[in-house]
């Protein structure tokens, strides 16, 4: 089996501006980290699909999409906070990228591959059903889990978000809706300052305080998700992998090495193997020191890869 590698040109032609974190070099600095690797001969290359309307609307209201559509310049910047921008390329990277997790979810259920990584940008899970945010326009790996379930039948799907933010879009997308687990470990108190009470056997939230290094994050995730997750027993899980509480990113005060990133990749090989067939579709999230992101991409592929 082989892991699919999903990306596409035109998630780098989004861009936010000059000095804005979330940036276009996030992507080149992967793809540089994988061919210096060796990495990217070992992986199927796809092209990212445009997300149909009918796949965003089973996570997202058709009027937030309509009003989205309408707002995208066609020169310039509309600005929908002040960290979450468009220029004229957003719209269509937008479509690619939730498209893209849509194709990952393709691959792996026709047992095409066994795992997939999708490079893309814009990010997606601080969007919500009705509100764009934290550099989010549509919650790529919701769009991902509704297809699982809408198009295949799943009645069973795990979101692991170890991003150094909290997931408040898919929390909010998923709260009502048990067949998904959300298990997200994040810093706290911190954007988006939400996630401390879900109120939800469902959604397994730990809130991590700021310097917590790679032993605290495992302990949390040996003793919240791991349970959670072996009860939920998973048909698929999907991975908003966010690289954002490295200790060489100074988007937060995580101190997370590459290592760990390693660790929790083969703890989520070792459930999708016992429970979900291998399946697994992974998301990039946030990561903006570009050298520890494109390493720890990299590591967290080879894991993926075998």
């Amino acid at each position: 089996m082989h892991t699919a590698f999903v990306s596409h040109a035109e998630c780098l032609f989004h861009d936010m501006g000059k000095h804005h974190p979330e940036s276009p070099q996030r992507l080149k600095a992967i793809d540089d980290q994988l061919i210096a690797s060796g990495l990217i001969g070992l992986l199927m290359q796809h092209d990212a699909p445009l997300v149909t309307r009918e796949q965003l609307q089973r996570v997202h209201s058709p009027e937030y999409i309509e009003r989205l559509e309408r707002v995208a310049p066609k020169t310039g910047m509309a600005s929908l906070d002040d960290d979450t921008l468009m220029n004229p390329y957003t719209w269509q990277a937008a479509l690619r990228a939730a498209g893209a997790v849509v194709l990952g979810v393709d691959l792996v259920m026709r047992d095409d591959v066994e795992n997939a990584f999708c490079s893309i940008r814009p990010p997606g899970h601080h969007a919500e059903r009705a509100r764009a945010m934290g550099f989010c326009f549509f919650n790529n790996v919701a769009v991902g889990a509704a297809h699982a379930m809408a198009a295949y039948g799943l009645r069973r799907v795990a979101v692991v978000d170890f991003d150094v933010h909290h997931g408040n879009g898919t929390e909010n997308i998923f709260h009502d809706d048990a067949r998904v687990m959300l298990c997200s470990t994040f810093q706290h108190p911190f954007y988006p300052f939400s996630g401390v009470d879900s109120g939800n056997e469902h959604i397994i939230n730990v809130a991590l305080p700021a310097y917590s290094d790679g032993e605290v994050f495992r302990r949390a995730v040996e003793k919240a998700w791991l349970p959670a997750l072996e009860r939920f027993k998973p048909e698929m899980i999907l991975v908003s992998a966010g690289f954002d509480a490295h200790i060489e990113d100074d988007m937060s005060m995580l101190r997370w090495r590459d290592e760990d990133y390693v660790w929790i990749t083969q703890e989520i090989k070792k459930l999708a193997a016992c429970h979900a067939d291998g399946r697994i579709v992974s998301v990039l999230e946030g990561g903006y020191a570009l050298q520890a992101l494109g390493r720890c991409v990299a590591a967290h592929i080879r894991v993926l890869a075998d």
